[in-house]
Order: structure tokens, then C-alpha cells, then sequence
């Protein structure tokens, strides 16, 4: 069985939670004592953003991971939009299925009408809340990177709003491969530095770079929007980056908010922590 502990603040006020794992039982979790329903309620109340190797996919990997992590983005900075993504991606699943009922003969024209307004609607308040979010997120994350040695760094998005006029002139070829082929589900974010896309011409460094100035950004444009801080878990962040990059991230981070770094070595990050402590087998002890 293992249990973690979490005491912070909220937008409402101090919080303690604790989640107990157990190998043949449920997830269990409390907030002040009280039994969570979910693991999305916990989510809500306690804001927290990750860092980890993998997360290099963000701008290493295809749109898909773009469009997932800027979706994330989206639900917690609006957090009234948080299910326009998947709102969208059902109604696309619908006229994909409408798609392939017209074109075995079982349905007509008329009845695709319906989906390709839903689809029109909902892309376009799906591509508005991803620009939306992306404006709250280009200041912080130049500024950020810059910091970082990433300089000149954009978020753009790339895509139109799709209209029902756009659905209907290309039913054609739609029908032909069976899915819609217009729309948010396809667009991509561009991560550049200096004009340069960092998918294609960036380094390892750089790519990391550019992922931790995102959580770093979204995590300073969260404390713009509440009176409490994010929790910002940064894991193995230290390792492809330089003794000045390691150091202007230990400047960043204590500015606000609480932080945790993992690393291998206590002397990777060269500035003083708040707390030190070290995992060995069983057990976690202060240092």
C-alpha cells in the first residue's frame, strides 16, 4: 500500500488531501477529510503541472500531441471550455459514421445537415478557446525561454475555424475516405525559435527547452487567473541542461509558487532549496 500526502492551497482556501494505492483495492482520496468522487475532482482542486522526459513529444511528435497538450492548457486556464475537445471529437465521430451510412446507400444528404452545423459550431469555439489559450501563453512562454537561452520563441496555431460551406464542398471526397477532413482535429501548434520549427531543426536541448517554458508559462498564467499557485513537478528537468540554464531555473522557480525538481544528484541544481529530500528504498527523508 502507498500514501501521498498533499497540503497546499486552492482558490478557495488551504486544502489537505491524501491519495492511499493499494495493489488489489480501489484508489481512495480524500480533501480535507472529506472522500473525493473522482480523481477529476482532485484534478480541479488541486492544479498541478508536470514536466517529464516524455513530454519532449509535445515538439518532437505529430499535431496529435500538440493539439492533446494545448487541449490540457485549454481546460484549466477556461475552465467553463474544458470539454469542447471532446464535445467536438463526438461530433466528428458522428458525421464520420453519417459519412459511411451515405455512402453505403442506408442514408441520405439531407440527414449529414445536422452534423456538419454541430461540426461547423463546435470547431470554431474549439479553435477560439485554443487561441485563446495560446494569447494567455505567448507572453510567459517567450519571455521564459528567452530566460532559458531559447531565443525568439512563438506558439502559433495553425488552422481556420471550419464552416459548413467548407464540410459541404468537400462531401466528395469525404465520402471517399470515410472521416471528416477538415476541422480542429487536424490543425497543428507551431513551436518555433527564431523563425526556426523546432520539430524539424531544434536540438534535444532545445526542445526541451521549449516544453519546460510551457509549464513553466501555463503555471504563471494560472496565478494570473486565482490567488493560488500551481503545483509544478518537475522531473529529470536538469539533465541536458547547462550549469547558467540550471541555475536561471532555479532563479525562475522560486519565484512563486511550490516546485518540486527530482534529480539524480543534489548538486545539479545549483541554488538552495526550500527542502531537500532524498528517496532511497522504502522511505523518504529530509536532508
Amino acid at each position: 500500500m502507498g500514501r501521498v500526502a498533499l497540503v497546499g492551497t486552492n482558490g478557495t482556501g488551504p486544502f489537505e488531501s491524501d491519495v492511499v494505492l493499494h495493489a488489489r483495492e480501489a484508489r481512495r482520496a480524500r480533501l480535507n477529510g472529506a472522500a473525493l468522487r473522482s480523481s477529476e475532482q482532485l484534478r480541479h482542486e488541486l492544479q498541478a503541472l508536470v514536466f517529464t522526459p516524455d513530454r519532449l513529444a509535445v515538439v518532437k511528435g505529430g499535431p496529435a500531441a500538440r493539439r492533446a497538450y494545448l487541449d490540457r492548457s485549454l481546460g484549466r486556464l477556461f475552465p467553463a471550455r474544458a470539454t469542447l475537445s471532446v464535445e467536438y471529437a463526438a461530433a466528428v465521430g458522428q458525421r464520420n459514421a453519417a459519412l459511411r451510412r451515405l455512402a453505403s446507400g442506408v442514408s441520405s444528404r439531407e440527414a449529414l445537415d445536422p452534423w456538419n452545423e454541430t461540426v461547423a459550431a463546435l470547431g470554431a469555439q474549439l479553435v477560439e478557446g485554443r487561441r485563446a489559450t495560446l494569447e494567455a501563453l505567448a507572453g510567459p512562454y517567450a519571455a521564459l525561454a528567452d530566460r532559458l537561452g531559447l531565443p525568439a520563441a512563438t506558439a502559433t496555431y495553425e488552422g481556420e475555424p471550419p464552416t459548413v460551406a467548407e464540410l459541404e464542398a468537400r462531401l466528395e471526397k469525404d465520402l471517399e475516405r470515410g472521416v471528416t477532413g477538415a476541422g480542429p482535429h487536424l490543425h497543428d501548434v507551431g513551436l518555433r525559435s527564431e523563425q526556426r520549427d523546432l520539430r524539424g531543426f531544434g536540438s534535444q536541448g532545445e526542445q526541451r527547452i521549449a516544453v519546460l517554458a510551457l509549464v513553466l508559462a501555463e503555471a504563471e498564467a494560472l496565478s494570473l487567473r486565482s490567488d493560488a499557485h500551481p503545483l509544478v513537478l518537475l522531473d529529470d528537468v536538469l539533465s541536458e541542461l547547462d550549469e547558467d540554464r540550471r541555475r536561471t531555473l532555479g532563479e525562475i522557480v522560486a519565484g512563486g509558487g511550490q516546485t518540486v525538481v527530482t534529480t539524480t544528484s543534489a548538486a545539479s541544481l545549483p541554488t538552495e532549496p526550500a527542502q531537500h529530500l532524498a528517496v532511497v528504498p522504502g522511505e523518504v527523508r529530509a536532508v
